[in-house]
């Protein structure tokens, strides 16, 4: 079994509302370490069988046309090893 994480995240020129707010908060509780915050989007898709570059390219087109607004926001679909992951939780 394989899995594909879509990212989706605010392009770097679109103002991040929510993560100034979350960049806002964390010096308040004892996080002050962090310069700065976005905010975005984590999919993770498992498929029967190995992830191949088919998958992927899928992956990346279901993230563009479905699962983001390309407009305001960047997508990257990446190969992630399900039972590597599986093993740290």
């Amino acid at each position: 079994m394989g899995r594909v994480v879509v990212d989706v995240m605010p392009k770097p020129e679109i103002l991040d509302p929510q993560g100034k707010a979350v960049a806002g908060a964390l010096p308040r509780l004892g996080f002050g370490q962090f310069a700065s915050v976005r905010q975005g989007k984590r999919f993770e898709l498992e498929v029967d069988g190995p992830v191949t570059e088919e998958i992927l390219a899928a992956a990346r087109a279901a993230g563009e046309q479905v699962l983001s607004n390309p407009v305001i926001e960047d997508v990257v679909a990446v190969y992630e090893d399900a039972v590597a992951q599986d093993a740290q939780a």
